[in-house]
């Protein structure tokens, strides 16, 4: 083993968790960096009880996207780990394709992952994707989340994401497989101007003078990283102060949020919104300036689809009825990926909104201080237009509603953004 081998399999060790799961997934494109991580975790795994997987996903997007799939399937049997290939499928043309090609990837991924006990799943980000993504976020303005670029570590739909090579350059990587002796396949898409990406990869050439590299970026990227989990964990001690969770909403005493940093203010906000609305990109900065002020001044507003309601001193973050309205689900199914709903076995019987057919349905609704309008997109179970019983809103008739277990707890889910 070369004394490169040795120092890229100690960097992407000390990057991976301290005690690796049983077994590991990894994905792999074909290209450069994914092949290399792809023998690194292969020589990391021989020394631990660790068995590794395979996956590599297939968006047809071009003719040649099939053969290459190929060629991965058989390195990963020449290593003698397990492969599969992944299709994308269902795409209609519609919307932002890089967009709808990285989230179709992480989805097919995930379900992968579950579907095949796997916990945890290593990508191939390297150093210079983690400088490109810093150069954009750059370009929109981004604060200290946006800057610090990709995390090591991540959840998402109940798998770890974990990128172990953010301080490896792409370059270290190719001389590596070129040692082995390794092949690894080219994406035209690497070298089309259209793609933002590519335009930040373009510049970072021209920024070298400067002392501007995909290295120093990514340690900057590292060093917000650390500015970043700070605030969040003051966001989250300042949450347990000033907000409470009932049911499947939030509610902020607006005394104690004004009295907040604006940086917390926002924080809290997006939070708030993304564990009732779901995970995905959160609103804007513009957007969130307006809910940050609605909030201070006891107004109403819908965003990302949240209702964020005034009532007496609190405002209350709640789901939006129009975002649930179609939304249905049988007992013990999750419903609007946050509920599950169980109760006494009934024919027939459905999870819906309690909406505004079922709430009068509701004795002495009033009595729970809870604004009109965060009940009415509380789940309930209905038998055609009767309503059986809403949980949230005290009508239980023997039913439960509990979150679905990949749902965070609230203020847990305050330190993942």
């Amino acid at each position: 083993m070369t004394d490169q081998s040795d120092t890229l399999r100690s960097e992407l060790r000390a990057r991976l968790p301290d005690r690796l799961p049983p077994r590991l997934g990894v994905a792999v494109s074909g290209g450069g960096d994914s092949v290399a991580l792809l023998h690194l975790l292969h020589e990391i795994t021989q020394d631990e009880q660790t068995k590794l997987f395979a996956a590599t996903v297939n968006h047809g997007l071009r003719p040649e996207a099939a053969a290459e799939a190929d060629q991965v399937a058989e390195l990963a049997a020449r290593l003698g780990i397990p492969h599969e290939t992944l299709l994308w499928q269902g795409w209609d043309g519609s919307g932002n394709l890089q967009d709808q090609a990285r989230q179709a990837r992480y989805r097919l991924l995930t379900d992968w992952a579950r579907r095949s006990d796997i916990p945890a799943v290593a990508l191939g980000h390297t150093a210079d994707d983690q400088a490109e993504t810093v150069l954009m976020r750059l370009g929109r303005a981004s604060g200290v989340n946006g800057l610090s670029g990709m995390p090591y570590a991540r959840d998402q739909n109940g798998i770890t994401l974990l990128r172990p090579m953010l301080g490896i350059t792409r370059k270290s990587l190719r001389d590596y497989l070129s040692q082995l002796g390794e092949s690894w396949i080219e994406d035209p898409s690497n070298h089309d101007q259209k793609f933002d990406r590519i335009k930040a990869r373009e510049a970072l050439t021209e920024l070298g003078p400067l002392g501007i590299s995909a290295q120093s970026l990514a340690r900057v990227a590292e060093n917000l990283a650390q500015a970043r989990e700070a605030l969040a964990l003051y966001t989250q001690e300042t949450a347990r102060k000033i907000a409470k969770v009932d049911g499947g909403d939030v509610c902020i005493d607006r005394n104690g949020f004004g009295l907040l940093p604006v940086e917390i203010q926002r924080r809290l906000v997006v939070g708030a919104i993304a564990w009732i609305a779901g995970q995905g990109y959160p609103p804007r900065g513009a957007t969130v300036d307006q809910a940050v002020t609605a909030v201070g001044e006891g107004r109403t507003l819908t965003l990302a689809g949240c209702l964020l309601i005034s009532h007496q001193d609190k405002t209350w973050f709640c789901r939006e009825l129009n975002a649930v309205a179609t939304e249905t689900a049988a007992p013990l199914e999750v419903w609007d990926k946050r509920f599950v709903l169980s109760g006494p076995q009934t024919a027939g019987a459905e999870v819906r909104a309690l909406g505004e057919a079922g709430l009068p349905q509701v004795p002495d609704w009033r009595a729970l201080g809870k604004p009109r309008q965060a009940l009415l997109s509380s789940p309930a179970v209905w038998s055609g237009e009767n309503l059986l019983a809403a949980p949230l809103a005290d009508y239980s008739n023997g039913w439960t509603a509990e979150f679905a277990p990949q749902k965070p707890e609230f203020y847990s889910s305050l330190l993942s953004h």
